[in-house]
């Protein structure tokens, strides 16, 4: 079967604690781009280590979550209705392509090979729509099933390309 490969190089990461300082080899050695994941770090840890972690507001005071808020991926350090920090939670791995767009040419600094599918995936019980990349190539519809698919080890970029989808068979 023909998948989607990964043309890039893994990112170099410097753990601060809680926090991941990453450096992103975009353009070469003059062009490393360091960057913070801050407090979504546990996110990008989770890829690594086969996980989808979102996160869900659990403040009892917070005028819409009320203290049961719903699960939020990307994840977001703070709920945007009453600014107090987020709970992390694991996340369902399976869900269906809401939308999708096939790439044909990527631009500068894009790590995978096109052509591929970039798709928005819902989950159940996640109360917005993940962009992600399809592994498969072959023709898809919008509905079709996926399961998430991660670079973990030393495969991790440490990047939002350690997760993919692939479709489930029927």
């Amino acid at each position: 079967m023909d998948h989607v490969k990964l043309v890039g190089k893994p990112s170099v990461v410097q753990d601060a604690g809680d926090v991941w300082i990453v450096q992103l080899p975009r353009f070469g050695p003059e062009g490393i781009h360091f960057h913070t994941y801050g407090q979504l770090t546990p996110y990008f840890k989770g890829l690594g280590e086969g996980k989808l972690l979102g996160t869900r507001c659990a403040n009892s005071r917070c005028p819409v979550a009320r203290g049961n808020g719903e699960l939020w991926l990307p994840p977001r350090a703070d709920c945007p209705d009453c600014h107090q920090p987020m709970q992390w939670a694991e996340a369902p791995q399976e869900g269906y392509i809401f939308a999708y767009t096939f790439v044909e040419r990527g631009g500068s600094g894009l790590e995978i090979e096109c052509p591929y599918y970039q798709i928005d995936v819902k989950i159940e019980g996640v109360c917005t729509i993940l962009k992600s990349y399809l592994l498969d190539r072959r023709p898809i519809r919008i509905g079709d099933r996926v399961r998430a698919r991660f670079r973990t080890g030393a495969e991790a970029t440490h990047t939002c390309l350690d997760l993919c989808w692939e479709l489930e068979e029927n």
